[in-house]
């Protein structure tokens, strides 16, 4: 089974490079962030007719996140946490892959800057909301993935320039400190769990030229339950959608399970 994760950056404005990459790398699933529309905007019709049924949380204009699957998901859930600004941050469900029941969670963090702000306070509240929940759900649960941008640089290898980024909300040590204790619950970054020393990025800027230097970072994560580590097959960042023609921000990450 493929499960990819990609921060569209728009789902109408990026519909033609979201529909080619659906063609060309044909997963089961997409976890879709900042689709930036609502429901009744979503571009459903479309994917329908490439097989997928779309699932969707939106939002107008802002945040938003929805999956397109071939295979049933249950239990969508809208409502994971309470959040205070009630945005369209998170959405989740239930798969089967052979005799597991998986969580498959699809989160778009809060970006958080600039800090000291109203911004960053938001975004440690969420986590630290978030985080509780998942410790609730995994005592019940060992099958969980967690797919996503999290607007996380986990270390200085995830970043072409860390030091740049020490007072950013992607990489303040307070906010890395919250993405290791989502870790430490029974998690594992799979990307970094499969390539100890490798850098890649899933995020380039539109601006100074990012792409064409590789001036990126690392913020899109799957993380998988330790329960869940024998099934996985591989994890790769498909950087080939950031070249395209309009595309957004963000490349997908895809993890492929047995």
């Amino acid at each position: 089974m493929k499960i990819s994760s990609w921060n569209v950056n728009s789902v109408r404005a990026r519909i033609t490079n979201i529909l080619n990459y659906l063609k060309n790398s044909k997963p089961d699933i997409l976890l879709m962030q900042e689709i930036k529309t609502e429901e009744n905007k979503f571009p459903f019709n479309e994917f329908k007719n490439l097989g997928y049924k779309s699932y969707v949380f939106g939002q107008k204009s802002y945040n938003g996140v929805a999956f397109l699957s071939k295979i049933n998901i249950d239990k969508i859930n809208l409502q994971f946490i309470n959040d205070e600004k009630k945005q369209s941050r998170i959405i989740s469900g239930l798969i089967k892959n052979k005799s597991n029941i998986i969580n498959l969670i699809n989160i778009y963090v809060p970006n958080g800057n600039p800090i000291n702000t109203e911004k960053y306070d938001y975004k440690k509240k969420w986590f630290d909301s978030f985080n509780k929940k998942i410790e609730e759900i995994i005592s019940r649960n060992k099958n969980i993935i967690i797919a996503g941008d999290f607007n996380v640089i986990p270390e200085e290898i995830d970043v072409y320039n860390h030091k740049k980024y020490e007072n950013d909300a992607l990489f303040k040590l307070e906010i890395r400190k919250k993405f290791r204790h989502l870790v430490n619950l029974g998690f594992h970054d799979v990307f970094r769990y499969q390539y100890k020393d490798k850098v890649e990025y899933t995020f380039w800027d539109y601006m100074s030229g990012s792409w064409t230097k590789n001036h990126g970072m690392r913020i899109d994560h799957f993380l998988i339950s330790t329960n869940l580590l024998n099934i996985v097959k591989s994890i790769n960042i498909n950087s080939k959608p950031r070249s395209e023609l309009k595309p957004s921000d963000h490349t997908p990450i895809e993890l492929i399970i047995n």
